[in-house]
């Protein structure tokens, strides 16, 4: 047990800084592919990259990776996997997963395929005939590329981006390890003025803080796995004991501005949650004014893109004007800008110096990066 594989899902875009994230945390064989992360692993590792991965959605232990092109196959791979090592007599175990271009495409005959075989794995080993189910959650997760079938346990619960700051939220929230995403994009590591001038519920400069405090972002929260049995409670400790001596002390210049009072409030309350109140400042701002006189600083931010939440030509006048804004400031800005707007660029007034195909959610974006100049 001591040399495990996790997988890393992660938003498209995002692999090759989850991987990134995944070598500083020391780990080995860390290898990037289409939506997830693979790497080498010890039973510490899982408490170690739960607890400080920003931009990775969740903790998978692959258990088993086999070819299966029937039922038949699909049982009996599964079948031989050593479950009893991983889940107790009274573990819950429910299965889900997906299949894409695969000869097994249903995914509820999968699911179902795949529960018979770990139960009656499970009632060999421990003379059940059927388990209870009453312990602890073990959830099984499956993928099925081109027959290619993964088996994995999900370490996590709740996905990652769930840091445990946002209890509430405004329209359209962005994802918490998509915008610490955009942050580690922007190059920002604590030293310049950050500005977020539509803030909402105020996730990109609370991530923003973290990362300059160098906070792990799961600090906050529980996870599955603090409650199996093989893997020691101490592991927890260590790792968080680690995490919290790789804190760094400074005073931090992050500011969030949005025109909604309310948003503003809520943004207010999320930092508190999120222990950084003393490190970020957020107040109620129009973007389209937004200035600053120093030399140098970042902008960070997510407008409205006009779908659902404004039309797309009110979204191209906010945009066009804090374009505006944006080019009165001091040479030494760079501006990251997330927008699925095809027009963005023409609207905002000026074609971006990178731009990086990101999504939120099911919505395709760019990461539209700017260096100011006037």
């Amino acid at each position: 047990m001591s040399a495990l594989q996790l997988a890393i899902p992660t938003l498209f875009g995002l692999e090759g800084l989850a991987a990134d994230e995944l070598r500083r945390l020391s780990l080995s064989d860390v290898r990037a592919e289409n939506g997830r992360v693979l790497c080498a692993a010890s039973p510490a590792d899982i408490a170690r990259v739960n607890l400080n991965l920003r931009t990775g959605e969740r903790v998978l232990l692959v258990l088993g990776r086999f070819y299966a092109a029937d039922f038949d196959a699909l049982f009996e791979g599964v079948r031989a996997l050593p479950w009893e090592d991983f889940i107790p007599k009274n573990g819950a175990l429910p299965v889900k997963g997906h299949s894409l271009n695969s000869a097994l495409h249903s995914v509820p005959a999968c699911q179902s395929i795949i529960k018979k075989a770990v139960a009656a794995r499970l009632g060999s080993k421990y003379h059940l005939e059927s388990l209870p189910e009453t312990g602890a959650l073990h959830q099984i997760q499956f993928s099925i590329m081109k027959d290619e079938v993964t088996v994995m346990l999900d370490t996590s619960g709740a996905g990652l981006h769930k840091r445990g700051y946002r209890a509430v939220g405004v329209a359209a929230p962005l994802r918490e390890t998509l915008a610490a995403a955009m942050v580690l994009l922007s190059r920002y590591r604590g030293k310049d003025p950050f500005c977020d001038p539509f803030c909402g519920s105020g996730t990109i400069a609370i991530e923003a803080a973290l990362i300059a405090k160098n906070r792990a972002p799961g600090l906050n929260r529980s996870f599955s796995a603090q409650k199996w049995g093989w893997l020691p409670s101490s592991v927890w400790m260590e790792a968080a004991g680690e995490a919290m001596d790789k804190e760094f002390d400074g005073n931090y210049d992050i500011w969030g501005g949005d025109i909604d009072p309310a948003a503003v409030e809520i943004a207010r309350s999320n930092a508190v949650k999120a222990d950084v109140e003393d490190l970020v400042r957020f107040e109620v701002a129009d973007a389209t004014c937004f200035h600053r006189s120093s030399d140098y600083g970042r902008i960070v931010t997510n407008p409205p893109y006009g779908e659902r939440i404004m039309e797309k030509k009110e979204a191209e006048t906010l945009y066009r004007a804090f374009g505006q804004a944006v080019r009165s400031l001091p040479p030494g800005w760079k501006v990251s800008v997330l927008s699925s707007h095809t027009e963005f660029e023409r609207t905002f007034g000026r074609t971006a110096d990178k731009r990086r195909k990101l999504y939120n959610g099911m919505i395709k974006c760019d990461l539209f990066q700017y260096t100011s100049s006037r």
